[in-house]
């Protein structure tokens, strides 16, 4: 018996380079007003800040985007059922049906659906939703610089995704939310003092 697909994304941290081209392509491959994916660093609200002291400072980069969940909030919040969840777990904002409430907004506790108030709609990541029909990955997956981005099923024992995932230590963001997101990170390994 085989299981369903249940899309996801890695992250792997140290491949990161905070280049954002996963925003820019983002940004072109959907036509968006705003950009999807943020990249911050990692302990700071200051994208190009290094933590720590001297001489152990890291600039370690987490690019943030719709996290897929499982169980998502911003589906329950919106009062006309224009987010839905596909039977690969991709989360889909249909806009002809968003009403401008932004009930979403406030109910993402990642903080990553944005307004478009040039059209009184929300959007969102649709992991590429489009290309991902035609067998494709998401735009940011194929433009990451530092290939860093790495898509696939978490069902399936042999994809990319999942050996990622059963060889490395892993994390997710606000896993206490009980929203089961779909994207992990995998944190840079501790570097070595010479």
């Amino acid at each position: 018996m085989s299981k369903s697909k249940r899309l996801g994304m890695v992250v792997e941290q140290e491949r990161c380079i905070g280049c954002e081209a996963c925003s820019v392509a983002c940004r072109i491959e959907n036509n968006s007003t705003d950009f999807w994916i943020k990249v911050e660093t990692q302990g700071t609200s200051v994208k190009d800040t290094p933590v720590g002291r001297f001489p152990d400072l890291t600039l370690n980069f987490l690019p943030r985007f719709c996290n897929h969940c499982e169980n998502p909030p911003c589906i329950e919040s919106c009062p006309v059922d224009a987010l839905q969840k596909r039977d690969d777990g991709i989360v889909i904002l249909d806009q002809n049906l968003c009403t401008g409430c932004q009930a979403c907004l406030d109910a993402c506790p990642y903080d990553i659906i944005v307004f478009d108030e040039n059209h009184n709609v929300a959007e969102k990541c649709n992991l590429c939703a489009h290309r991902v029909d035609k067998g494709l990955e998401p735009f940011c997956v194929l433009c990451c610089e530092g290939q860093a981005l790495h898509f696939g099923d978490l069902n399936d024992p042999e994809s990319n995704i999942a050996k990622l995932l059963s060889k490395d230590d892993v994390f997710q963001l606000k896993p206490d939310e009980g929203t089961k997101p779909k994207v992990y990170y995998i944190p840079p390994r501790p570097k070595k003092r010479l």
